[in-house]
C-alpha cells in the first residue's frame, strides 16, 4: 500500500492594519490564496493584527506577489485619501481658533494695562468671539467639500481593488 503525502508546507503574513479595514482585507487577500488564522486587537499601535497563511506551492506565485503588492499599495491610496478629507478643514479651523485666541489676549491687555483703553478692548473682543465660534462651522463646510472632491477618487481606487482582485482570482483556479 503506498501512501500519499499529505503534508502542506504554509507560508504566513502578519500585519497591523486600521481596524475599519478589517474585512477590505480579509477579503481581498483571499483572492490571493491568502486564509485567515488570526485577528486581534493590538493595543501598542492601536491597530488589528491580522494573520494569514497560504500554501507554499500555490501555482502564479510571483504573479500573486505583484498583485498583492499592488492592492497593498491600492488600499495606502484609499487610506491617505479618507485621511485628507479632514487635513485642510483641522489646520484652518485651528488656524482660525488661534486668531480668535490672540484677539481676546489683545482685549484683556487692553483693559489691564496700566491705563485701561475699554474701546480698544471691544474693539479686540468683538472678533475674538466671533473667531471663537466660527471654527466649527468652517471645518464643517470645509469637510462637506473635501468630501464631496474625494469620494470619487476613492471609489476609482476600490474599482482598482476590485479589478486587481478579480486578476488575482482568475489566477488561483
Amino acid at each position: 500500500m503506498i501512501e500519499e503525502n499529505t503534508f502542506i508546507g504554509y507560508e504566513y503574513k502578519s500585519m497591523i492594519i486600521n481596524p475599519e479595514m478589517e474585512s477590505l482585507y480579509i477579503d481581498g487577500y483571499h483572492n490571493f490564496g491568502w486564509i485567515l488564522e488570526s485577528s486581534l486587537p493590538n493595543s501598542l499601535k492601536g491597530g488589528l493584527a491580522i494573520k494569514f497563511k497560504r500554501d507554499r506551492k500555490i501555482r502564479n506565485k510571483a504573479e500573486l506577489i505583484r498583485l498583492s503588492r499592488q492592492f497593498d499599495a491600492c488600499v495606502e491610496e484609499v487610506n491617505e485619501l479618507e485621511r485628507s478629507k479632514t487635513i485642510m478643514p483641522t489646520i484652518t479651523a485651528f488656524t482660525i481658533g488661534l486668531i480668535g485666541c490672540v484677539c481676546m489676549a489683545i482685549s484683556v491687555f487692553a483693559i489691564t494695562a496700566v491705563t485701561p483703553n475699554i474701546i480698544v478692548s471691544i474693539i479686540a473682543a468683538i472678533p475674538g468671539f466671533i473667531f471663537w465660534i466660527l471654527p466649527y462651522f468652517c471645518y464643517s463646510l470645509l469637510k462637506s467639500k473635501q468630501i464631496n472632491k474625494i469620494n470619487p477618487l476613492i471609489d476609482k481606487k476600490y474599482d482598482e481593488i476590485y479589478e486587481v482582485c478579480e486578476k488575482a482570482n482568475g489566477l488561483l483556479t
